[in-house]
């Protein structure tokens, strides 16, 4: 009896302990001055550039920059505009990073349908990766994120840059 009764608040103690975790998964950014949210997987996201009335850009790291960094970018475009063009734009402004190599693009869908846009370069002597995700919100709105940080660490919180662009989402 004595051995069931410790079993039963063992087992109730560790689905708390796991409910906790699950539903502790982070905090959701928000601010008057622009119309967009996304969640933030990791507390260890820190706020390093805040958006305004006259620039609706957010910036976060990861710990420390080279560790992971965000910047959230919204583009005005042509309202025909194909998003692989917008895409090559922005990649026409990168190919002369140093040591820059492209890597595959991939389709994306999260609460927002794009691309992603995958490159590597050179920076202090040590590899680099960027992350971009381009998110169509309407004919003529695109919104960028862009994750950059050393090569090794931007994959190992390749996770979370993901859900951060799948909880994306433009207010109405």
């Amino acid at each position: 009896m004595r051995s069931t009764t410790y079993s039963i608040a063992l087992l109730l103690s560790v689905l708390a302990i796991s409910a906790g975790a699950v539903f502790a998964q982070g905090d959701v950014f928000s601010h008057p001055d622009v119309d967009y949210t996304f969640s933030l997987p990791d507390a260890r996201w820190k706020m390093i550039g805040r958006p305004s009335a006259t620039s609706p850009n957010v910036e976060y790291i990861f710990g420390d920059r080279r560790d992971g960094h965000l910047e959230v970018r919204r583009i005005t475009v042509a309202r025909d505009a194909v998003l692989s063009d917008v895409v090559q734009d922005d990649e026409a402004k990168r190919q002369f990073l140093p040591g820059y190599v492209t890597g595959r693009d991939e389709n994306f869908t999260g609460k927002l349908r794009g691309t992603i846009f995958n490159f590597e370069y050179v920076q202090a002597g040590k590899s680099m990766s960027g992350r971009y995700y381009f998110l169509r919100a309407n004919d003529t709105t695109v919104y960028v994120l862009r994750f950059s940080g050393h090569k090794e660490n931007l994959r190992t919180i390749r996770n979370q840059t993901d859900m951060i662009a799948r909880t994306f989402s433009v207010g109405s």
